[in-house]
C-alpha cells in the first residue's frame, strides 16, 4: 500500500488544527450562555436573584423546565460587557491581517505558526485560570489571545494550496471550509455543558484545549515546511489564472487543461523558448501564455480583470475601485459581526419570546459552521460562471434581503430564513471581496491591498459596541432602528460601487473602440482603459 506523501500529511495536519483553532471566536453566540452561567461579569448586576435584559421577559437562574435546560439571561450591563468581548475579538482578528502577512513574507510559515501557538497557549492559560486573576480582565484578554492566534495558524496554511498544484483549488476550499467549521467548537462545548456535564467550566475546557496549540507546535517542528510553497498573491494567481508566479502553467496542471486544442496551444505557448512580453510595475515581464490567459479573463469579466494590475499599491489605494469596496466591506462585516454578538437579544425583541429566541440561537449555532462548508462549492460555481459585476450585484441584493428579513417582527419563519441565508452569505461575501481584490488590483499588490482592506474594516467594527449601547439604552432593546440604518448604508455603498464600475466599463469599452490596434495586436498589448 502506497504511503501518503508529505504534502498530503501536511494538508491533513493543517486542516485538523484549523478545525479547532482558525476561528473559534466566531462561535461566540454558543459560548455566551456558558459565560453567563459561569457568572462572568455577574458582579456588574445590581441584583443576583433575577438576571434580566428587561422586565417583560424576566427569567431566573439556569433551570430545567419540562426536562429542558433553559439558560439564564444576563442583565443589561453584563450583556454589554459580554458582547464587547466578541466585538474586540473580531476587531483584533481582522487587525492581524497585515501582521500575519508581514511575518509570513519575512519569516516564513513555520515562524508564523509559532507565533500563533504562543497566543493560543497564552489565551488558553488565561481563560483556564480566569477566576484567580485580578490584575486585568482575564476573559477579554484570553479571548484576544485566541483571536490573535487564530489568523496566524490559519493564514500560514494557505501556501499549502500549492503543494499539489493540480489540486490547489480543492485544497484551498478545504482549508477555508475548516475555518468556517471551527466556529462549531464552542457549540459542541455548549451542548456538552448543558446536556452532559454542567460542571465542565472554563477551567476544565481550556485545560483540555491546550492540546490544540501543542499539536500545532509538534506539526510545525516535525512536519510542516519551513519555507512557503508560494506567497498568498501567487496562490490567488494560480487559483484564478491557473498559472504560477512566473506566468507559466505548472507542469502538474498541463494534463488537466480543458480540451485538446486548448491544451496543445497552451503547451506551445508555455515553452520557455518564447520571449515574455509586457513588463509589470515590479519589473517582471509577462509570458505569452500569461497574456493569453489574462486577455481571456478580461473578456470574461467584461474588462474588470486587470484594470489596475499595472499600478502600484499606493496608486490603487487612491482610486474609487478601492475606497468604494472598502466602504462596502466595512458595512457588510459590521452587520454580520453585530448580529453574531447580539442574536439572542435581537430575536427576543422581534419575536417577543425568550424561548423562541433560544430556538433561533440554537439553529444559528449549528448553521454557522455548516453554512460555509455547504456554500463553498456553490461559491466556486458562481464565481466561475458569473461576471464580476453581476456577482457584486448578487452580494448586495442578498445582503439587503437578509437585512429586510431581520426587520420583520413576530415571524419565526422570516427570521429563520434570514439566519439560514446569512450563514451561507458570510463565506460568500469574504470570498467575493478576495476575488475582487485579485482581479481588480492584481496579485503583486494583493497582500497589501486586501490586508489593508480587512484591517480597516475590522477596526471600524468597534462601532458594534456603540450600536449595542444605543440598542440597549436609546432604543429600549429594539434592534430595528440600527438594522434599518445598516441596510440603507449597504444599499448606498453597494449601489455606488455598482454604478461606478458600470461607468468604468463603459469608458473601457469606448477606449477599446477608439484604439482598434489594441485588439489587433492581441497578446502583445492589453488596454486597461482609464480609471
Amino acid at each position: 500500500m502506497k504511503k501518503p506523501s508529505l504534502p498530503v500529511i501536511q494538508i491533513v495536519c493543517a486542516v485538523t488544527w484549523c478545525l479547532f483553532a482558525a476561528g473559534p471566536i466566531f462561535g461566540f453566540a454558543a459560548l455566551k450562555p456558558i459565560l453567563v452561567s459561569e457568572g462572568v461579569y455577574s458582579d456588574l448586576c445590581k441584583t443576583n436573584s433575577t438576571i434580566s435584559l428587561n422586565n417583560d421577559y424576566a427569567i431566573t437562574k439556569n433551570m430545567f423546565t419540562s426536562g429542558k435546560f433553559i439558560p439564564e439571561k444576563p442583565c443589561i450591563t453584563q450583556d454589554l460587557k459580554l458582547n464587547m468581548i466578541f466585538t474586540i475579538g473580531a476587531v483584533v482578528t481582522n487587525l492581524c491581517s497585515l501582521a500575519v502577512g508581514f511575518v509570513l513574507d519575512h519569516a516564513g510559515p513555520r515562524i508564523c505558526g509559532y507565533v500563533g501557538v504562543c497566543f493560543l497557549t497564552i489565551g488558553s492559560f488565561i481563560l483556564q485560570f480566569s477566576k484567580q486573576i485580578q490584575l486585568f480582565d482575564p476573559y477579554l484578554t484570553g479571548y484576544i489571545g485566541l483571536a490573535i492566534g487564530g489568523p496566524f495558524v490559519f493564514i500560514s496554511t494557505f501556501q499549502l494550496a500549492n503543494s499539489i498544484p493540480k489540486h490547489s483549488g480543492s485544497i484551498l476550499a478545504l482549508i477555508t471550509g475548516s475555518f468556517d467549521t471551527s466556529s462549531a467548537l464552542f457549540l459542541f462545548y455548549r451542548l456538552y455543558y448543558q446536556n452532559v456535564n454542567p460542571n465542565c467550566g472554563l477551567k476544565t475546557f481550556f485545560s483540555w484545549y491546550l492540546l490544540v496549540p501543542t499539536f500545532i507546535l509538534l506539526c510545525q517542528l516535525f512536519i510542516m515546511p519551513k519555507d512557503s510553497y508560494k506567497t498568498i498573491g501567487n496562490i490567488h494567481k494560480l487559483e484564478i489564472e491557473g498559472l504560477n508566479e512566473s506566468g507559466f502553467i505548472p507542469q502538474e496542471v498541463i494534463d488537466t487543461t480543458q480540451d485538446g486544442d486548448e491544451r496543445a496551444s497552451l503547451i506551445r505557448a508555455n515553452s520557455q523558448g518564447l520571449d515574455p512580453v509586457k513588463s509589470t510595475h515590479s519589473g517582471r515581464r509577462k509570458s505569452v501564455v500569461e497574456l493569453a490567459v489574462e486577455n481571456k479573463l478580461k473578456s470574461k469579466t467584461n474588462g474588470i480583470f486587470g484594470v489596475l494590475h499595472n499600478y502600484t499599491a499606493m496608486q490603487q489605494l487612491k482610486t474609487p475601485w478601492y475606497f468604494l469596496m472598502q466602504g462596502f466591506t466595512i458595512i457588510c462585516m459590521l452587520r454580520i459581526n453585530y448580529f453574531v454578538a447580539t442574536i439572542r437579544s435581537q430575536e427576543e425583541f422581534l419575536l417577543g419570546s425568550y424561548e423562541e429566541a433560544l430556538r433561533l440561537n440554537g439553529v444559528f449555532d449549528v448553521a454557522l459552521p455548516l453554512g460555509g462548508v455547504i456554500a463553498i462549492p456553490f461559491i466556486g460555481i458562481i464565481l466561475d460562471h458569473m461576471a464580476t459585476l453581476s456577482v457584486l450585484v448578487l452580494v448586495t441584493c442578498i445582503s439587503v434581503i437578509i437585512g429586510i428579513l431581520g426587520l420583520i417582527p413576530h415571524s419565526f419563519t422570516a427570521n429563520l430564513i434570514g439566519i439560514l441565508i446569512l450563514v451561507a452569505y458570510r463565506p460568500f461575501y469574504y470570498t467575493v471581496v478576495s476575488d475582487y481584490c485579485a482581479k481588480v488590483f492584481g496579485f503583486e499588490t494583493f497582500g497589501t491591498v486586501y490586508g489593508l482592506l480587512m484591517t480597516i474594516a475590522g477596526l471600524l467594527n468597534l462601532l458594534q459596541s456603540v450600536f449595542d449601547r444605543w440598542t440597549h439604552s436609546v432604543f429600549k432593546m429594539n434592534p430595528t432602528p440600527i438594522n434599518s440604518i445598516l441596510v440603507l448604508i449597504t444599499i448606498l455603498f453597494g449601489g455606488s460601487l455598482f454604478f461606478y464600475i458600470k461607468l468604468q466599463l463603459k469608458k473601457i469599452s469606448q477606449d477599446n473602440e477608439a484604439s482598434p490596434s489594441s485588439s489587433t495586436h492581441g497578446l502583445l498589448e492589453t488596454t486597461y482603459g482609464s480609471v
